[in-house]
Parts: structure tokens; sequence; C-alpha cells
């Protein structure tokens, strides 16, 4: 049997704020927010993330180092900690809602109005985990750019360059919001069938042994 819209806008919408939530998670714990590659050595890469730094050497591989203070950290990556944090959280809060939500999943079918509200109780938290990971990814980004086009800093100074998960958090949060809004999208649009052909055929030899209860109804 065909999908209707409706069903197929929560398949698509939960799809893509799950893979939404996996890239932030990613995002979060992966060390190449920003890289630093120095000319005067192209075998030696450095990278900074939220938890630590790295740096990569042809001869000797990659070592990393998480960072002792959490106080010493730029005020972006402090607070980039707690977004991405809260973007996770909010994020697997989203999809736990949703997915009680949809019409697939046939617990509490009868139940259409807490099953709508939980959809678009989902989709809102997912589009709020999207914000919380476009902020600071945007932020470090803003950073990175100014910092690379400061004057007073001399030419021959390496200067820091956009890492992979900047883009990665980028996707995560288009992502998150794109399948938030499809959820709330769906929530707001006509009804699907309520019951399936199992559904429809059970309410019908209902009828047929209670005819009394059919006959009230009609006189009311």
């Amino acid at each position: 049997m065909a999908l209707e819209p409706r069903s197929v806008a929560q398949l698509a919408g939960a799809s893509l704020s799950l893979l939404g939530w996996v890239l932030s998670c990613l995002t979060n714990y992966l060390p190449q927010w920003k890289n630093l590659n120095l000319d005067l050595n192209e075998m030696e890469n450095w990278t900074v993330g939220l938890w630590q730094a790295c740096v990569t050497q042809e001869e000797v591989g990659t070592q990393c180092k998480d960072f002792d203070s959490f106080l010493a950290l730029p005020a972006e990556l402090r607070v980039s900690r707690v977004l991405m944090f809260l973007s996770n959280g909010l994020g697997l809060l989203g999809l736990l809602a949703a997915g009680l939500g949809l019409d697939c999943l046939r617990l509490g079918e009868s139940r259409r109005g807490l099953k709508k509200g939980l959809l678009i109780l989902g989709g809102t938290v997912l589009w709020a985990a999207g914000v919380a990971a476009l902020v600071p990814v945007s932020w470090v980004a803003h950073r990175t750019v100014r910092e690379f086009w400061d004057e007073t800093v001399p030419e021959i100074v390496p200067r820091w360059e956009f890492g992979e998960a900047l883009f990665l958090g980028w996707f995560a949060g288009f992502f998150l919001l794109l399948g938030g809004g499809l959820l709330n999208c769906a929530a707001c649009s006509t009804r699907a069938a309520r019951a399936s052909g199992h559904y429809v055929a059970a309410e019908t030899q209902d009828r047929r042994q209670h005819p009394e209860t059919n006959k009230t109804h009609l006189k009311i």
C-alpha cells in the first residue's frame, strides 16, 4: 500500500533528525574544529577541538592531549562545549518524543491528540537542538575568520583555518532544523486514516455483535 504524504513527511523528518543528531554527536567530540598548517614544516599539522588538541606528524602519526583546564579555554570553546552538550541532549529527547508520535507506531493509536502533541513537541525540541548546534559552530568559524584576517598579526605567523568538524556541525544543525520542521508540518497536516484494515474489521465485527448500540445512536 502506498504511503500517505503525512507518513512520508514523518519518516523523512525522523530520518533527517536522526542523521543530524548523529552528526552533532560527532561534531562534539571530533578534534578537527580548527586546523593549523605550518608552511615551515609541511609534515606537521595541528588540530584543535572542544576537548583536545592533536598534532599529526608524518613519521610519528597523530598524538592528542586533552585540555587540562576548562577555565583556561577561550570563551568560544567553553560556551561551545555547553551548547553542543545541550544539542546532543535535546536531539535525543526530540527523537524519543517524535518517535512515539509517529503514525507507523501503533502504540497509543486510539489517542490521536496525544500522538500529535508528542510529534509537535519532538519537532520543536529538534529545532532547538539544531539551533544549539549551529550557534557554537558559527561562532568558532566567525572567530577563526577574524583572526585569520587580523592585520595586526604579521603575515609570516601561521593562521588557524576551518576544520572538518565545523562543516559537520553545519550539516548537523541544518538536518535537525529540516527534520524538526517536517515533523511539525506533518503533525499539522490532514490526519491520516485512523486505522488499518485490521482495525476496521474489528470495528465492523463489534457493530455486528452489538446491533442495539447502533440503533440507540441512530435514534439520538
